[in-house]
């Protein structure tokens, strides 16, 4: 799965021309568009994790079962751990903001019945969600592979 493929959608859900029409986007449509933001988030963590520690081919059973390790309430305490996160470039500490605030609106746009999506307040948060997943490709490699252990990986205490 492409994540900047996912965030095209969304740009095009928020855009109104859902249903062959231009306007004003239904909630429905800016709903379904942060969700397919955050999974374009999700999705890049998924790659970036599996192609850090298992290869780059993806037939292989280990690089599949990589991607799929990646649990959404793991990731997101682990991108909210502050004290944790200071050992992480700037770049990776960009995307776990991110990837917090983006999982924190996928919830209220899939299960809150009384939030509303404005248009413009979409549209940014597709743009933060792009800018994150170039800060997440930009790291250097050996900081994606830490972060890959890191959101993956229950630390154990001694």
């Amino acid at each position: 799965m492409n994540p900047k493929d996912l965030l095209r959608i969304a740009g095009h859900l928020a855009s109104g021309a859902v249903g062959g029409g231009r306007g004003r986007p239904r909630q429905a449509d800016l709903r379904r568009a942060v969700s397919t933001a955050y999974y374009a988030l999700f999705h890049a963590l998924a790659l970036c994790a599996a192609n850090m520690l298992a290869g780059s081919s993806r037939r292989e059973a280990s690089w599949q079962q990589t991607y799929r390790a990646l649990e959404h309430g793991h990731a997101r305490n682990q991108c909210d751990d502050q004290s944790a996160m200071g050992q992480f470039s700037t770049e990776i500490q960009n995307f776990a903001r991110r990837f917090v605030t983006m999982q924190y609106q996928r919830q209220l746009a899939d299960y809150s019945p009384s939030a509303a999506f404005s248009r413009e307040r979409v549209l940014l948060l597709i743009d933060e969600a792009d800018d994150a997943i170039d800060s997440l490709d930009n790291a250097v490699a050996s900081d994606r592979r830490a972060f890959a252990i890191h959101v993956l990986f229950r630390r154990r205490r001694d």
